[in-house]
C-alpha cells in the first residue's frame, strides 16, 4: 500500500524548504506570494493532508474540545450534542463526548482524560459544577461554556432557559384549563440546576393562583421514562386525587402516560399531562404531548460557537438566557366540571 505524501514530500515537490511549507500551512510570514502558490499546487496535486497533531505542535492547539454529559444515552442530551457537534465540525474542531453518569469519580476521571488529550476547550452540560470540578478545570487553563446549567460559585458563561419560569408557565396553563389538583412530577431532588427551580415554578404558581400546593402530589423521577411511569404509578397508589400533572421533563411525562393508560385512564380525557423540552419524541406519541419547547440544537450550537471565539479570541464571552414557548398539543383538555 503507497503511503500517504508527507510535509517531506510537498517541500520536494515545490523545491522548497520543509520549513517553509509549514510556515505557508500554519499562515506566517516569511514567504513571497509566488512561493506560496507553489506550495499550494504541491499539496492539491498530491493530495496532501497535514497531520492534526503536527499542527497541534506548532500552533498549540489540538483542534479538539471536550464535551461532559451526565447521560448520553437520553434523548434530551442527544439533541444538544447535534447542536455542538454541528458547530463544531464547520468550525474544524473534533468532539470528544464524555458521558460521566452523575458520578463525581467519573467525571473526574473524564477531565483527567480530557486533560491527557490537551483539548482546546470543554462544554459542560446538564450537571452542577462541583467544586472538585471548577477546580480541575481551572487547573487546566483552558475555556470552559456551560450549557443548560450554570455555577453557583463561579462567573462561567453559560447558555440555558428560565426554568423556574418555564415550569410556572407551563402549570398556569394547566390552571388556565380549569384544572385545580394539579400533580408534578419533578425531577431529582435537590438538584439545583433543573430540578428545583421548576418545582420552585410550579409552587408559585400554585400559590399565585389561590391553590394550595398538596406535598403528596408530587413524585420525583431521574428525567427519563421509567422513573416518569414509576413516580405516575406512586401518585395513583398514594389516594390523592389529581386531573393533571405537570412532568418536569418530555421523558418523564411520556413514561407517567403510559403508566396511566395502563391503569385504564384515557388521556386527556381522564387526565390532562404536559411535559417539558420538546424533544422529537413529544410529537410521535399519542395522544401527541403538549410541552415547554427550549431550543435544544440551537443551545448546543450557541455554547459551541461560545466556546470556540474564546478559544479564538481570549476576550470574554457573555451567558445567554435562551427563550421558550409553550407548545399545545393533544395531551391536555379543559377540566369539564359535572353541574
Amino acid at each position: 500500500m503507497k503511503n500517504p505524501p508527507t510535509i517531506k514530500d510537498v517541500a520536494k515537490r515545490a523545491n522548497v524548504s520543509v520549513a517553509t511549507v509549514s510556515r505557508v500551512l500554519h499562515n506566517l510570514s516569511g514567504y513571497s506570494s509566488a512561493t506560496k502558490d507553489k506550495i499550494l499546487d504541491a499539496i492539491e496535486e498530491l493530495g496532501y493532508q497535514p497531520n492534526a497533531i503536527a499542527r497541534g505542535l506548532v500552533n498549540k492547539r489540538t483542534q479538539t474540545i471536550g464535551v461532559l454529559f451526565p447521560a448520553v444515552s437520553g434523548y434530551f442530551s442527544s439533541t444538544l450534542l447535534h447542536g455542538i457537534e454541528e458547530y463544531a465540525h464547520s468550525k474544524g474542531f473534533s468532539v470528544i463526548v464524555c458521558n460521566t453518569q452523575d458520578d463525581g469519580k467519573r467525571t473526574m476521571k473524564y477531565l483527567q482524560v480530557l486533560r491527557e488529550k490537551q483539548v482546546d476547550g470543554i462544554i459542560f452540560a446538564s450537571a452542577e459544577v462541583k467544586d472538585e470540578y471548577d477546580q480541575a478545570i481551572s487547573e487546566m487553563r483552558v475555556p470552559v461554556v456551560l450549557v443548560n446549567t450554570f455555577s453557583q460559585k463561579q462567573i462561567i458563561p453559560y447558555v440555558k432557559i428560565d426554568d423556574r419560569l418555564a415550569a410556572y408557565q407551563a402549570t398556569s396553563y394547566l390552571i388556565q384549563n380549569g384544572h385545580r389538583e394539579i400533580a408534578m412530577i419533578s425531577g431529582t431532588v435537590g438538584d439545583r440546576i433543573a430540578g428545583s427551580p421548576r418545582l420552585e415554578g410550579y409552587r408559585q404558581a400554585l400559590e399565585d393562583h389561590g391553590i394550595a400546593c398538596v406535598e403528596s402530589r408530587i413524585a420525583y423521577g431521574t428525567f427519563n421514562m421509567e422513573s416518569g411511569s414509576q413516580a405516575m404509578e406512586r401518585l395513583l397508589e398514594g389516594g390523592v386525587s389529581f386531573t393533571a400533572v405537570f412532568a418536569a421533563s418530555d421523558e418523564m411525562a411520556i413514561g407517567a402516560m403510559g403508566a396511566a393508560m395502563k391503569k385504564g385512564i384515557t388521556i386527556p380525557e381522564e387526565l390532562s399531562v404536559i411535559g417539558f423540552d420538546d424533544l422529537e419524541l413529544s410529537r410521535a406519541v399519542y395522544p401527541s404531548l403538549t410541552t415547554i419547547h427550549q431550543p435544544l440544537a440551537q443551545m448546543g450550537r450557541m455554547a459551541c460557537e461560545k466556546l470556540i471565539a474564546l478559544i479564538d479570541d481570549g476576550e470574554d464571552v457573555a451567558s445567554s438566557m435562551v427563550a421558550h414557548k409553550l407548545i399545545e398539543r393533544e395531551s391536555v383538555s379543559p377540566l369539564h366540571r359535572p353541574s
